[in-house]
């Protein structure tokens, strides 16, 4: 599966980003992580090939994540579903 990789000066976290390409909240997401200057990577599900998309959902579920988008994976640990500023300030410590 493809991520694309959007560059940043704090890269103190590990940040994987699910997306869906046209949904407003995910964009807000990732706005939110490139105005905070983050580093991240993200993938647009809904241009993915149905065998990523699985792996996707698979990826989220085994996390205990729901199939919501956006969904933020901080450093392997960290999951959250939708967007939530205060708790994506928290697992990355702005």
């Amino acid at each position: 599966m493809k991520s694309n990789k959007v560059p940043g000066r704090n890269r103190k976290h590990r940040v994987l980003l699910y997306a869906i390409s046209t949904c407003g909240w995910c964009k807000r997401t990732k706005d939110f992580l490139k105005d905070n200057d983050i580093e991240f990577k993200y993938v647009d599900v809904d241009l993915c090939s149905e065998e990523d998309r699985e792996e996707i959902k698979k990826d989220i579920l085994k996390r205990g994540g729901r199939l919501s988008y956006p969904t933020i994976i901080v450093d392997d640990d960290v999951i959250i579903n939708g967007f939530h500023d205060d708790m994506i300030k928290e697992a990355l410590g702005i």
